[in-house]
């Protein structure tokens, strides 16, 4: 019985001793910094699933379109869509590069005059705004000036091609559809931006 009550009464110390010394230290402990949580949050907000790439109906269709249109691409000496995308661009905003890319293709390239010259293409506009609507949340992290700098390239080659630009960024359609799956998805890499560079 005795034993009982010393037992009883170091516990009730150690009860004590923990509400007074632990337990403040436990609520003054500074938080994390502000935005601590930023960069996983932001790298989740960059990531789509691999569903939508599986798609094989819009798939063939950006394939197909092009197809179709690197047959009217005389020019083989420029390329749109490649590594030089990435150059100085970290791997963790590879996904934000790509969206901003599709972006520029959809509204500049597959919503003019195109989606009344080639069949599916206002479709596979469709396809990648929503690709680019559920990475809304996806920002750039670190600096931006090299995202900007290299889509300033391709927009500035693009425009220099003049028609043939617009023609070159849909007969690329399938290497930004690989590009984007490669950067916006965690499933193993198809290897399909190798083929192309």
């Amino acid at each position: 019985m005795a034993s009982l009550r010393t037992l009883t009464k170091s516990f009730s110390g150690w009860v004590i001793f923990c509400c007074c010394c632990c337990l403040p230290l436990l609520l003054t402990s500074p938080l994390p910094p502000k935005g601590a949580g930023v960069a996983s949050t932001t790298h989740h907000a960059c990531k789509l699933r691999k569903i939508n790439f599986q798609q094989p109906y819009i798939r063939n269709r950006t394939y197909t379109l092009a197809k179709m249109a690197r047959v009217s691409d005389q020019d083989t000496d420029n390329r749109l869509i490649g590594q030089q995308l990435y150059v100085n661009i970290k791997e963790n905003n590879r996904c934000y590069m790509m969206k901003r890319i599709v972006e520029i293709v959809v509204k500049d390239v597959l919503l003019t005059e195109a989606k009344d010259q080639y069949p599916y293409a206002e479709e596979v506009a469709q396809f990648l705004a929503s690709l680019t609507s559920e990475l809304s949340r996806c920002k750039f992290s670190g600096h931006r000036e090299h995202i900007e700098k290299n889509l300033e390239e391709m927009k500035s080659k693009m425009k220099q091609l003049g028609e043939n630009g617009r023609t070159k960024a849909i007969g690329e359609l399938d290497l930004l559809f690989d590009y984007m799956e490669n950067a916006c998805t965690d499933a193993p890499k198809k290897g399909g931006n190798k083929k192309k560079n």
